[in-house]
């Protein structure tokens, strides 16, 4: 598909900043994407449009959801670089507690990889890394 040979390309040039025009839907959460090593890092610019909850406030479990996915796919792409962008097959989200209004990281590693299927562990976090907001389990399907 289209998507993959730009976010490859961005990849190689080590600059995501026009990721919005690749994946529109990144850029309508305001996520950016950032490689640290060999995981690529992907923070949801906190906006008012993300509350779930008004009173406390505190972000909408689609949007955090929405924040696990893409940052899955986005490591499956730029780490695998398939052809075809992956299909996803299954995600199962865990809320561990409320995010609060402000910016939220998340990171996904493989946890295992065959032959036409990714199995992904994706972890957002907001203050510490070792106090997850969220984590999500996402299979992929390859080519």
């Amino acid at each position: 598909m289209a998507v993959v040979v730009p976010l490859k390309e961005m990849k190689d040039k080590g600059d995501f900043s026009n990721l919005h025009e690749v994946v529109p839907y990144a850029g309508f959460l305001g996520l950016s994407l950032k490689q640290e090593g060999d995981e690529f890092l992907t923070t949801m610019h906190y906006s008012d449009m993300l509350i779930g909850n008004v009173k406390l406030p505190a972000l909408h479990g689609g949007t955090l959801s929405a924040l696990l996915e893409m940052t899955s796919l986005f490591q499956v792409a730029c780490e695998f670089e398939p052809d075809v962008m992956p299909k996803i097959v299954t995600i199962t989200v865990d809320y561990m507690r409320s995010g609060a209004a402000k910016d939220t990281f998340a990171v996904a590693k493989a946890t295992r990889v065959g032959r036409r299927v990714v199995n992904m562990r994706a972890t957002a976090w907001q203050d510490s890394r070792d106090k997850p907001i969220a984590m999500a389990n996402v299979n992929f399907l390859l080519g």
